[in-house]
């Protein structure tokens, strides 16, 4: 059959069949096009079924399946995404009337962070907004109540105009240079808030230090909200690791699991399930080597890459009302480069199925690290 013969061949069995593979879930759309088979592009035409995410066939009845082939023509499965209209708005925007996750957001007293997705509280079912403590609760320098802006601050959130939420709980950062003196509340229970008379503006700064290294000189250069891995010396390096190992030999150095807060929102209704480019979720997953994984964040947008480390004990440097403080983190995870300053907050989703797998919360110019997602909400005692 000659080409043009083909080709129209195609777009009459399109016609005939689009309203029915229209109906199957997950699937966004239909075309005709070439057919990829193992990755790779061939010569063969087919009849094109365009879904937000490939699911395992496992998963699917025989009646969800795209069949192999609709009358004599063969078919395919093209995954395209979250399909919407790329508007000039930018998540560094004021969305109005309803609010995505993926945006800017922030406390009141920070620069800018990033909406994660909207959760539910386990004891009341009440809908409550998920993001980092530093984004939400100013690194510990906030007060339940605090206002939290959309967009933040930076990117012209306006106090009291913008204010879309309150500030509910969050998981108090431990920091290494406060090891000799218990945090206000921090009694191993619910996630209790630390007072701050005057909080002052701080950044959305998490920077993934390398290894277990930190230096208050080092901390003391680093501003606004670039992330970058410090190179140390190694005579920087064996005092700072003389430093910890004596404070470890003490007990004194506390371990963070999670950098994660909730807020309340003013109107629950304003805040939609759907991430930006992605969509909304599915579940939960465990994050594995080799996992492809994606987020949408307030400066990068959406952003893909992969998991590269698994249970990673990692010293992060924060900026505070009180200076350069850096806190250690156990169990975490650590993908390739795929996040900068004020992504911070983002949900982490894999590539997949559509399951949340982490919330980000630091990274470099080298790698982003986010928290295992059961862990967070297991801290904050919600759910989705």
């Amino acid at each position: 059959m000659a080409i043009n013969g083909l080709m129209q061949h195609l777009l009459q069995i399109q016609t005939m069949v689009e309203s029915q593979l229209l109906r199957k879930p997950n699937v966004v759309g239909v075309a005709v096009g070439l057919k990829e088979t193992d990755g790779q592009w061939t010569d063969q035409m087919a009849i094109v079924a365009l879904v937000q995410q490939k699911l395992p066939a496992g998963s699917l009845t025989n009646a969800e399946r795209i069949p192999r082939q609709i009358e004599d023509l063969p078919t395919d499965v093209y995954e395209i995404g979250y399909v919407e209209a790329l508007n000039a708005l930018s998540p560094q925007g004021r969305f109005r009337p309803t609010i995505p996750s993926g945006v800017s957001m922030g406390h009141q007293s920070i620069s800018a962070g990033t909406l994660g997705v909207p959760v539910k509280d386990r004891a009341t079912g009440d809908k409550l907004l998920l993001s980092n403590n530093h984004v939400f609760a100013n690194s510990n320098d906030a007060n339940v109540g605090d206002s939290i802006l959309q967009p933040g601050p930076m990117d012209g959130g306006n106090f009291p105009a913008d204010i879309v939420a309150r500030l509910e709980r969050y998981v108090p950062l431990r920091y290494i240079e406060d090891a000799a003196t218990p945090l206000p509340g921090d009694n191993g229970g619910t996630p209790t808030p630390t007072p701050n008379p005057s909080p002052t503006p701080s950044g959305c700064t998490a920077v993934a230090f390398n290894g277990l290294s930190m230096i208050a000189n080092a901390m003391a250069k680093m501003a606004g909200s670039g992330q970058r891995l410090v190179n140390m010396t190694a005579s920087a390096f064996s005092a700072e690791a003389r430093a910890m190992s004596a404070l470890s030999a003490l007990g004194a150095v506390p371990d963070n699991v999670a950098d994660a807060a909730v807020a309340r929102p003013n109107d629950p209704s304003m805040f939609t399930d759907e991430i930006r480019h992605i969509g909304r979720i599915t579940g939960t997953k465990a994050a594995q080597l080799g996992m492809g994984v994606r987020k949408t964040g307030r400066t990068t947008d959406f952003t893909q890459g992969m998991v590269t480390l698994l249970n990673a004990t990692v010293t992060v440097a924060y900026t505070t009302s009180k200076g350069p403080r850096s806190a250690r983190f156990t169990g975490q995870v650590i993908t390739q480069p795929m996040s900068q300053g004020g992504d911070s907050g983002s949900l982490v989703v894999d590539s997949v199925e559509n399951k949340a797998v982490g919330l980000l919360f630091a990274g470099s110019a080298q790698a982003s690290i986010f928290t295992p997602i059961d862990t967070v909400l297991a801290a904050l005692n919600v759910t989705f």
